[in-house]
């Protein structure tokens, strides 16, 4: 009985899936800055290179941001109110919501739903 129940158990533990590990989705990118958003882009957070984004939300608006990506962690960068702001370290895996916020200070963070 043993010697059957062995390569059964492995059979078994071969066909098992790894799990999947998604990277950042899409999501809606909230303003909660105050202010105007006239341009945004996005980057893995420690690199250069900056993209684009078409989402700018007016003050307390969302617009829907079409994205993938395998890794988690970014950096968005928006022009507020004549001046820029950088959100950094982002982790957009698993998030559906990202509210921008900024103080008058300059100070910047983020909400997550």
């Amino acid at each position: 009985m043993r010697k059957t129940l062995l390569p059964l158990a492995a059979l078994a533990l071969s066909l098992t899936s790894a799990p999947a590990y998604a990277g950042a989705g899409s999501f809606t990118l909230i303003n909660g800055t105050g202010g105007n958003i006239s341009s945004v882009s996005i980057r893995r957070t420690g690199t250069a290179d900056w993209r684009s984004l078409t989402a700018a939300p007016a003050p307390g608006a969302g617009a829907p941001v079409a994205f993938s990506d395998p890794d988690c962690a970014f950096d968005i960068r928006a022009s507020v109110g004549g001046g820029t702001a950088t959100w950094s370290g982002i982790n957009l895996c698993g998030t559906s919501r990202v509210t921008l916020q900024r103080r008058a200070s300059g100070e910047t963070w983020v909400d997550y739903d």
